[in-house]
């Protein structure tokens, strides 16, 4: 069993902003493509404790031949706990197992809250991409200033690099602004800019990230331009009006359509999915195309794949076996029978 603690994971993934978004939409090809298993997300949840959570994500990712990648399969287990922002701890926690499809041994455990949150903001990546078709945004609105829009902000400079216009918000102004203090290099060629209200924010730019931990739907997207792109990660923060409004690109809809999602919250008030354009699979293969009415606002709501994190868990784990990182843990497992 090859260990794999969070400091080597984090330089294993430095400075790979363009690899990664490549990973992650070639499992959205492969997936829309029906070269994956997905089971449906397992949430574990407490009865005095509504905030709380853990979420398994068990996947399996075919490989391919012309890029040298293996076939995969495991789970990341992964905790969501609010509270911890509060005492300086980060919300989430995570850890991405790989089973050999050998034997079905587990054969690496990988610490997995920096895989989880670059695939996020890759995804995010990806879907600015596909939703922008070639415009160039006027700027970027990250809507809560946490861990994911920190990398959302990561992938997006490396993907639009003249960019320099940076609007951030959150519900908490010191928090918003420590995370410019401390994410400037990030996008340093972009004036700041701080808002008091949500709407101001959403009506800076036509390219928005929404990362929060809102728990239900708060806000519409009347104040954004025409036009703009919305990043929309937490699934449950825009009303369901502002949804079947808005043109909607999914992940996989089977998988978005759960556990009241602003876009599963959408289906049950429609009555069904026509509302969903097209997924980012297919958009990405072109088997399904995009063609938003003038000035209609774009949404994408990706639900987070199992096979991303198992995309980039498998490039950590064949970079840290090249490179002789990790722990090798000689006797995790029984010995073979005589």
């Amino acid at each position: 069993m090859l260990i794999i603690g969070h400091q080597t994971v984090a330089g294993l993934l430095e400075g790979r902003e363009k690899e990664i978004v490549d990973l992650v939409a070639e499992a959205y090809r492969r997936h829309d493509e029906g070269r994956t298993s997905l089971p449906h997300s397992v949430f574990l949840r407490f009865p005095d404790r509504p905030r709380d959570r853990i979420i398994g994500l068990p996947a399996y990712l075919g490989g391919s031949t012309e890029t040298g990648d293996d076939d995969i399969a495991g789970m990341k287990w992964i905790a969501s706990f609010p509270g911890n922002i509060a005492s300086g701890v980060q919300r989430a926690s995570a850890a991405i197992l790989l089973n050999s499809l050998r034997n079905g041994q587990p054969e690496a455990l990988i610490e997995g809250s920096l895989i989880s949150a670059r695939r996020t903001a890759a995804s995010a990546a990806v879907g600015a991409r596909a939703l922008l078709a070639g415009r160039r945004p006027s700027g970027i609105t990250l809507v809560g200033c946490g861990v994911i829009n920190r990398e959302v902000l990561r992938f997006l400079a490396a993907e639009h690099p003249g960019l320099d216009r940076l609007t951030v918000y959150d519900t908490d102004p010191e928090r918003a602004r420590r995370f410019t203090l401390d994410n400037a290099r990030l996008l340093p060629s972009a004036a700041v800019r701080h808002c008091d209200t949500l709407d101001e924010a959403l009506a800076a730019h036509d390219l928005v990230s929404i990362a929060t931990t809102a728990a239900t739907p708060h806000t519409s997207l009347d104040a954004c331009p025409p036009g703009t792109v919305v990043l929309h990660l937490s699934l449950r923060d825009i009303t369901v009006p502002a949804v079947l409004d808005s043109h909607n690109v999914v992940d996989d809809p089977d998988h978005v359509c759960r556990e009241n999602t602003s876009v599963h919250l959408a289906e049950l008030t429609s009555g069904g999915r026509d509302f969903i354009d097209a997924s980012i699979g297919a958009l990405l293969r072109g088997t399904a195309t995009l063609d938003p009415r003038p000035g209609r606002r774009l949404v994408y709501s990706p639900f987070g794949l199992g096979v991303l994190d198992l995309a980039l868990a498998r490039f950590v784990r064949d970079r840290a076996r090249a490179g002789g990182l990790g722990t090798d843990v000689t006797d995790f497992l029984p010995a073979p029978a005589a």
